[in-house]
């Protein structure tokens, strides 16, 4: 793609801005289809991305970058490509590069956070740290302009002087970027202040790159006011955040639709694409959010803990039963072609001699009364039936520190495949598979998702046979259900940063690794500095 082309990309645009816990697939997908011609992602920090897994889900027809534990980081589809701008949070050129690698191939450009004020990002070197830093800022983005296939840009906060803004966008254009988005307000200022449109003007003026204005939401509630704002700064083009996060459907050439009709859009795409369901309601919380006491429909939306009800809440039952009905038909489709419902079961044997047996199967807490567990249920029959007592053996993975147990019983041990957050869960799930595997009750109060006891009972037969189906130890299927980062998939595809230093930095559990894997989960993130 030609300099000329990458940068028209971003020319007599207007675009969903960048914002932590909003612009997630659904919300990306409903701003398109009101009239947007570009969506930014949420900043998802390199660190993050690196330690993910690619997986395509046929399920949802979506690409997932997920964590060992199935925390979906990135989602993406068919229906935003070349549409859809990724943006990144990063401190460090090399493995800012390593991670934009991983995702070129799905995204229309990569935009770099250099304007986010906040507190996780600062202290990671991140966001609107990078504004005073120069030989970093440049070292960044000119280290992804000639290592990326596609666009790149970056996004910043003018600085307290209008001169030092210009000049420092000038060092940026400098660096070979498509365009550069100017949010017209400094690191310590927020929505309530007013927005510097005249900074934004000298930056159009003094750079030959398109300037994307942004920090107008105050006064925008429609095309013709975002054009307004567009003449005002001069700027080639221009993207909301808050305007769009309470109506996306200020991006509609016809004008904006009530709130209730964004809404329930909203929460289609949010069940369509099984939508993390805090994120969901977080969404939800803002398209009402000068509505909250006005509507009976918000007290329930606050205490809301599943889709279901949501969909309950806004009437939406019969949308998301048929959504349910034809998403277990397209997966009875796919169990069906690749194995059956015993893919994820193993048994073999292990170098010592050992039967190693792995079901793909959980501890889910709220499944289980928590006076009782399944270790404390194995240990009880151990006792009762004179047993020798289950020992675990725990492994801490060194990359984002969840753990994976393997308990041994009567010489056989037991395991999962799946990586969890905390020691404790790890060895309840091996407890789990164990009492599975022996046909024992394990302390269940309700069914996992997709596993009955019939299920259950075939998993036995085929653990329980002298010979095991390929098609039921697959390594390559177990891979893709455990959707972990293994050392070989660093190694792979981090090809422009070494191995040992990315090895290195991940180890080291650093005050920016902990701040980014924060961020990337939304924990204290406040939108207010990181995209007016």
């Amino acid at each position: 793609m030609s300099k000329e082309k990458q940068s028209s990309q971003y020319s007599g645009k207007v675009m969903l801005a960048p914002m932590v816990r909003v612009c997630s697939l659904p919300m990306r997908l409903l701003a398109l289809d009101y009239g947007a011609d570009l969506v930014y992602t949420e900043e998802i920090i390199d660190r993050k991305l690196l330690i993910c897994h690619e997986y395509k889900n046929e399920l949802l027809g979506t690409i997932d970058f997920t964590m060992s534990d199935g925390t979906v980081v990135f989602r993406t589809c068919a229906a935003e490509r070349g549409k859809v701008i990724f943006q990144l949070g990063t401190s460090d050129a090399k493995r800012a590069l390593a991670a934009a690698k991983k995702i070129q191939h799905l995204v229309a450009g990569v935009d770099v956070n250099m304007g986010c004020p906040k507190e996780f990002s600062i202290k990671g070197g991140m966001g609107a740290a990078l504004l005073t830093q120069q030989d970093k800022v440049k070292s960044i983005l000119t280290t992804l302009v000639n290592g990326l296939d596609v666009p790149v840009t970056c996004k910043i906060r003018v600085l307290p002087d209008i001169q030092e803004t210009v000049a420092l966008a000038k060092l940026i254009e400098s660096t070979g970027v498509s365009a550069i988005g100017v949010h017209g307000r400094t690191k310590s200022e927020r929505s309530r202040d007013p927005n510097r449109d005249d900074y934004i003007k000298a930056v159009s003026n003094a750079v030959s790159i398109p300037v994307i204005a942004n920090g107008g939401s105050k006064n925008i509630s429609n095309l013709s006011e975002v054009e307004s704002f567009r003449l005002n700064t001069e700027a080639s083009s221009v993207m909301l955040a808050r305007a769009a996060m309470w109506n996306c459907s200020v991006f509609r050439r016809d004008g904006p639709l009530p709130f209730i009709d964004v809404l329930k859009s909203y929460l289609r795409y949010a069940f369509l694409y099984d939508n993390n369901v805090m994120n969901t309601k977080y969404c939800v919380l803002q398209i009402i959010h000068d509505k909250m006491t006005e509507i009976p429909e918000a007290d329930f939306s606050l205490s809301a803990k599943s889709l279901q009800e949501f969909a309950d809440i806004w009437h939406l039952q019969e949308d998301y039963r048929v959504i349910l009905h034809e998403r277990q038909q397209k997966e009875m489709e796919l169990s069906a072609a690749e194995g059956g419902d015993c893919r994820g079961v193993k048994k073999k044997k292990t170098e010592n001699g050992l039967e190693l047996i792995e079901l793909p199967v959980r501890y889910d807490k709220t499944l289980y009364n928590s006076l009782m567990t399944p270790k404390q249920i194995l240990n009880n029959y151990c006792i009762k039936h004179q047993k020798e007592k289950p020992v675990y053996s725990t492994t801490e993975r060194y990359q984002d520190r969840f753990f994976k147990s393997v308990v041994q019983l009567e010489g056989k041990l037991y395991t999962n495949p799946f990586w969890e957050r905390s020691k404790q869960l790890a060895e309840q799930s091996a407890a789990v598979c164990c009492l599975v595997v022996n046909g024992l009750d394990d302390g269940r109060t309700g069914e996992p998702k997709n596993e009955t006891e019939e299920l259950r009972r075939k998993w036995r037969d085929i653990v329980n046979s002298k010979i095991v189906s390929p098609s039921h130890c697959s390594d390559e299927d177990a891979e893709n259900r455990l959707c972990s980062a293994t050392d070989a998939d660093l190694e792979k595809k981090v090809a422009s940063q070494s191995y040992t230093e990315i090895k290195s930095e991940l180890a080291e559990g650093s005050s920016d690794a902990i701040l980014s894997k924060q961020c990337a989960v939304g924990s204290d993130v406040d939108k207010d500095g990181c995209s007016r």
